[in-house]
């Protein structure tokens, strides 16, 4: 904080308006933080009076007041914790989450409208925003594949614990003979990209396709190519979108998805390198089962990194994630100390 605000104190540094704003943004990042570990100090200290008075006076209802307050400051701290957890370079960022189905057919593409319906309600008990960015339906029911945005404190720094391949075991409403399936769907999720990050595409790279869009959304829709396809040819990366009613709002939404996977790709690149100078082999992304949904014989979600396991499926598949994401982010910073 020190060295930003020295920063901020130098001639011309309110200049150049892409380095300043980016400087605040860290500044108020590192603050964030700070400031509540000092708001739960000050909330210690007062507590520590208040148990003193309850244990003097034995009133019942001090007692009582006392330990709403711990338990009110317990989860308080637990939730500072997971904050200072997301330390990662993009952790603050916004989120670009993208859903797949696996084999299966309808069953699996289900399985990914659960997850949706899932993602989505995780986010609105953290206050966050989501918004469809591209989506295609199953044919019978279902979705294919989806991909949504997550706008909020430090979505990425959560989310990117979901990255993986997500299992599913229940009996399908959609087998007459009421067997059990097991159906899969992959989860990936990359950082939104601001303009802080510089992310060099050249014109000639790219290869743009325009479509119709499918699915709801009346004449207009069917009768206009707005959605747009781009295809970045050094890498093959596609990405495409056509959530928005404008060909130029699709496609500035296709470019910031691939600017997104762009900044995935070399994270990856950086990572994989670090990894071969330590001798390790990295883990493939795809068939790296990291969490499976039980709902028969019996009702269980467990994670298969951490052994987390929580017997309310109901609950999880309402969005009660954080179990999952607090353990494997404290497994992540243990696995990192030295």
């Amino acid at each position: 904080m020190a060295e930003l605000e020295r920063q901020m104190g130098a001639p011309g540094f309110w200049d150049d308006q892409a380095t300043s704003q980016g400087v605040l943004k860290r500044l108020s990042a590192a603050k964030g933080p700070l400031e509540s570990y000092r708001a739960l100090d000050r909330r210690l200290a007062d507590l520590e009076v208040a148990i003193q008075l309850a244990e003097e006076s034995q009133d019942p209802e001090l007692s009582q007041e006392a330990s709403t307050a711990v338990a009110s400051l317990s989860a308080d701290a637990e939730e500072l914790e997971l904050r200072v957890l997301l330390n990662g370079r993009h952790d603050s960022r916004n989120a670009i989450v993208a859903l797949h189905a696996g084999a299966g057919g309808t069953e699996a593409q289900d399985w990914v409208a659960m997850l949706l319906r899932m993602y989505t309600r995780w986010a609105e008990r953290h206050g966050f925003r989501t918004e469809i960015l591209d989506l295609l339906e199953g044919e019978e029911a279902g979705v294919k594949s989806v991909t949504f945005s997550v706008t909020g404190g430090s979505a990425y720094g959560y989310l990117r614990v979901e990255k993986g391949v997500h299992r599913l075991v229940r009996i399908s409403p959609f087998d007459a003979s009421s067997r059990r399936h097991t159906s899969f769907a992959s989860v990936d999720v990359i950082p939104e990209i601001e303009d802080d990050v510089e992310i060099d595409i050249k014109p000639e790279e790219l290869k743009i396709d325009t479509f119709r869009s499918g699915g709801a959304g009346g004449q207009h829709v069917n009768k206009t190519e707005s959605a747009i396809r781009i295809t970045h040819l050094p890498t093959g990366i596609v990405v495409s979108c056509q959530n928005e009613r404008s060909q130029i709002q699709n496609r500035a939404t296709a470019m910031r998805i691939l600017k997104a996977r762009l900044l995935e790709r070399r994270i990856q690149e950086q990572a994989d390198e670090l990894a071969h100078e330590r001798g390790k082999q990295q883990e493939i992304a795809w068939g790296s089962q990291i969490r499976s949904y039980v709902f028969q014989p019996y009702q269980l979600v467990k994670d298969h990194r951490t052994n987390v396991e929580v017997g309310n499926v109901g609950a999880v598949m309402d969005g009660a994630l954080d179990p999952f994401i607090h353990a494997y982010l404290q497994q992540q910073a243990g696995s990192q100390r030295p």
